[in-house]
């Protein structure tokens, strides 16, 4: 996969890359690599399809010719698999934003960043629009009727009949079928990114750029908007929303004329669809793939149907009984504030990335295990992991990793104690290895033992590459 990174790079600058490194890719299949060498710097991308790449080539290049602010694509394999493009450094919107996320102020400088972002959607939209051939849309070409119909489904099947919520089949389809007539009433001709959010949105000297469109279609205007100032995490306060909204609206306006409180009423129904998206895609990754990080995302989810629901939706009177019953209940609530300090111990395959920390507090550890004698590289092990007795008896027999764990302990002994004093709430201490199943594992669970025994403190322990969760309350011991 590398060598033939390393071929279109060289193809492109006449240089040899002196540097690989393999950036994180989030929820993606596709694998990103920064490729430095003495004058230049460049992405190197490997999907794992030959059409979903050709589509963002494709795009790419039709939106740089309309001016708008994408990624270069400078060289791509024949068989499509490989691309190399610009590299507009690290800094995501999202990223730039959390300090504001967490303590819900957004100041000048955010403000601006986000009402760029916004103004220049419409841009991309309808400018980006014209001329374009939507033949090259993956996995298809147009939103449609059997898009709204899968994603509808996959929150009935991925997430509602796993809530135990009781509702009437037959009743929900009529409502998914009247929803799907509401989102499609209107004829549309405009591009629409299909996952627009602020991590899909790069800072670069000041400006937006649109990144990871290779999923984008011709559909409605109303969806994108819908997906960015509605995303669960990113919690934006209803002002700000508000404010973000108004300034699409008057940037949309040179495009095609719209009637402010048509559109607002339309969306409404957008929102209320991409909310049961994201219930259905955390209900998967949650509930059945057992992926913590996805379980402690539902109540996000869920509170903005609280207020989704409030004026009420009697075009679904089936969908919105279930979804008042579903807000109505603790199981997916958000839980009050826990009292005193919490440490969360991850272990992690680095493949995968570095785990996020939900509590947005943003202070802890990562310790990486990888200098470890691995005993994932011996078959006898390979289909064990770290709590297994056979892999602990490995680990232990040479004294590594205790030698790794011990300073370890010693950081995060000082910062518990520190954070104890200081009233705290929350740690992140993160082990992470080549496939999160083995030193990591071991790893966490050592350190989450170590705290407990010694500290009065509330333990999570995760282990997210095997989807397991433990906690340990404050009173155990």
């Amino acid at each position: 996969m590398q060598q033939e990174l390393r071929e279109l790079f060289r193809s492109d600058t006449g240089e040899q890359a002196e540097t690989v490194t393999e950036l994180s890719a989030a929820g993606s299949n596709r694998r990103y690599f920064r490729m430095k060498s003495a004058h230049y710097s460049r992405i190197g991308v490997a999907g794992t399809s030959a059409d979903e790449n050709r589509a963002f080539i494709y795009l790419s290049d039709h939106f740089r010719k309309k001016g708008i602010a994408v990624p270069q694509v400078y060289a791509a394999s024949g068989d499509g698999m490989y691309y190399v493009q610009e590299d507009l450094g690290d800094c995501l919107l999202f990223d730039a934003l959390a300090e504001s996320r967490a303590s819900g102020h957004y100041g000048e400088k955010e403000l601006l960043l986000l009402k760029k972002t916004m103004t220049a959607l419409p841009v991309l939209q309808c400018g980006g629009a014209e001329g374009m051939d939507f033949s090259f849309g993956y996995p298809q070409p147009a939103f449609d009727r059997r898009t709204v119909l899968w994603d509808l489904n996959y929150f009935k099947y991925c997430f509602l009949k796993a809530s135990g919520i009781e509702f009437q089949e037959d009743r929900l389809e009529d409502d998914f079928e009247q929803m799907a007539d509401i989102l499609l009433e209107e004829p549309f001709d405009t591009f629409m990114h299909r996952d627009f959010q602020a991590r899909n949105v790069m800072i670069r000297d000041g400006e937006p750029f649109f990144i990871d469109f290779q999923g984008g279609r011709r559909g409605p205007l109303h969806y994108d908007v819908a997906s960015f100032l509605w995303q669960a995490r990113a919690a934006y306060p209803d002002q700000l929303r508000e404010q973000l909204l108004a300034a699409y609206i008057e940037a949309l306006q040179p495009f095609r004329p719209v009637d402010p409180a048509r559109f607002r009423a339309r969306l409404r129904h957008f929102i209320l669809f991409r909310c049961l998206q994201l219930l259905g895609a955390y209900g998967y990754r949650g509930l059945f793939e057992k992926k913590s990080a996805f379980v402690q995302a539902i109540p996000d989810a869920v509170e903005m149907l609280v207020k989704l629901l409030e004026p009420g939706f009697p075009e679904y009177p089936c969908l919105a009984e279930a979804l008042r019953a579903l807000v109505g209940s603790k199981k997916f609530r958000k839980l009050p504030p826990q009292p005193g300090l919490t440490v969360t111990v991850y272990s992690f395959s680095y493949k995968k990335g570095i785990p996020e920390d939900y509590s947005g507090n943003g202070g802890g550890f990562v310790f990486d295990c990888r200098a470890i004698h691995n005993p994932g590289r011996y078959e006898a092990y390979r289909n064990l992991t770290g709590l297994d007795e056979p892999v602990i008896r490995f680990l232990e027999s040479d004294g590594e990793i205790q030698a790794f764990l011990q300073p370890a302990r010693q950081l995060a002994d000082a910062s518990v104690e520190r954070y104890l004093e200081r009233d705290f709430t929350n740690l992140t201490l993160c082990f992470g290895c080549t496939g999160g199943r083995h030193r990591s594992v071991y790893s966490a669970r050592s350190m989450a033992e170590h705290l407990r025994q010694k500290y009065e403190i509330r333990v999570v322990l995760i282990h997210r590459e095997l989807g397991i969760q433990k906690e340990w309350e404050q009173t155990e011991t």
